[in-house]
């Protein structure tokens, strides 16, 4: 217990003293001088050390060596850059000097994304470059995969890069893998393999890569690094000097078209999401793209949601519709409001009974939330419908269909 002096009562407006120094020898102070670096002395030996140097340069040199080591001896929280660095720094020095030759605003999510994945990649060794990794997505009403490494990952995104790239009237890296082996005639190849004039339009990103990992003598190696960043650059500077206008020049996946504004979020998405399967193989964080790259990465997702749905209902994948809810195009119908939480979400709302159809709040018959990663990641075909964190409201079936349509978006 406290005796009566112990603590004296203050008067209102008297402030506390501050702590008297300790009268402490010299050779006790500089004993104190290590832990005074850290932080470590009580408040009446750090007074009493900081008193102390005011009076002894010899001390007050090794004070200060002592703090600059312990300086370099506190690391960082994160040696992750803030994704949102990058455009927020080019954001401040195009705003002071406009660029003579701007990136269009559709294509820098991809110029964002490959950069923070080459980024990645640079520091990489031989074990890093060969470990195993698994290429995840949705098809029907299960998941897929494939076993492949990172080097091969890397290859699999050249792969399919080629496809704008080909669109864009750049060499396709796929004409490497296509020439014919030692002694082969030319039409040999174009037969066994089922390639021909129109290979593009009937060649999808799943070929492309099977294509081009078999179609090397060994497994992709560090190698592809250069190739896979060189593209990257060469579709950033051609759409940069095309400008806005090419936006709409389809570019061909296979079974399906997008147009090139599309087609590049598409791949700014898959890198992405390729980035977080290669830093989960080598056990390294990685953060999601920027606020506004994300929306429109959703954005894209949720446009595609209306043709996807009819895909699966055609193959007898989703609730058939009722005569009596088909509208004709143009016209509003039968709605699913998705509700996308986070720094890039927003809200769309999803005509669930044909593409061509409006969505209307009218016409709302459910309602889905979900995380804006978690809504990606479904989509990427890294979550399942049924394990898919979302707050449902309404038709139970329509809101199956649409998360399972959000699945379908994915491919290898």
């Amino acid at each position: 217990m406290t005796g009566p002096t112990d603590h004296a009562p203050r008067h209102d407006g008297e402030q506390a003293a501050a702590p008297q120094p300790l009268r402490l020898e010299h050779p006790v102070l500089k004993a104190l001088l290590g832990a005074w670096a850290l932080a470590a002395c009580s408040a009446e030996e750090t007074a009493a050390v900081e008193d102390h140097l005011g009076d002894c340069g010899a001390c007050a040199d090794e004070a200060r060596r002592l703090r600059e080591a312990v300086g370099l001896l506190q690391r960082p929280e994160s040696l992750d850059l803030d994704p949102g660095l990058r455009t927020r720094v080019l954001d401040s020095c195009l705003g002071r000097r406009p660029p003579r030759i701007p990136v269009p605003s559709w294509a820098t999510p991809y110029d964002a994304e490959t950069a923070r994945l080459d980024a990645l990649l640079q520091d990489f060794g031989d074990a890093e470059w060969h470990a195993p990794v698994r290429l995840r997505w949705f098809r029907g009403d299960g998941e897929t995969y494939r076993r492949t490494t990172v080097a091969g990952v890397i290859a699999h995104l050249l792969a399919v890069d080629g496809l704008v790239a080909a669109a864009l009237g750049l060499d396709d890296p796929m004409a490497a893998a296509e020439k014919p082996q030692d002694g082969t005639p030319e039409g040999t190849t174009e037969q066994t393999t089922g390639q021909g004039e129109d290979r593009e339009d009937r060649e999808g990103p799943a070929e492309r890569t099977e294509a081009l990992w078999t179609g090397s003598h060994y497994p992709p190696t560090r190698s592809v690094r250069a190739p896979w960043r060189e593209q990257t650059h060469a579709l950033v500077r051609t759409v940069s000097f095309t400008g806005d206008g090419p936006g709409t020049l389809p570019v061909s996946y296979g079974d399906f078209e997008l147009p090139l504004r599309d087609a590049m979020l598409d791949r700014a998405f898959e890198c992405w999401v390729h980035a977080e399967d290669i830093a989960d193989a080598v056990h390294y964080p990685y953060a999601p793209p920027a606020p506004r790259h994300l929306h429109s990465m959703i954005d894209l997702a949720a446009r595609m949601l209306p043709e996807t749905l009819a895909a699966r209902r055609r193959a007898g994948l989703a609730t058939p519709s009722s005569t009596r809810h088909l509208v004709t195009a143009g016209r509003p119908g039968r709605s699913l409001r998705l509700e996308i939480e986070g720094s890039g979400g927003g809200q769309w709302l999803i005509p669930l009974d044909s593409p061509g159809a409006v969505g209307s709040a009218a016409h709302e018959v459910a309602h889905v939330a979900l995380d804006d990663v978690e809504f990606c990641r479904l989509a990427a075909g890294h979550v399942s419908p049924e394990e898919a964190a979302a707050g449902q409201l309404g038709d139970r079936d329509a809101i199956r269909d649409v998360l399972f349509a959000a699945a379908a978006l994915s491919r290898m």
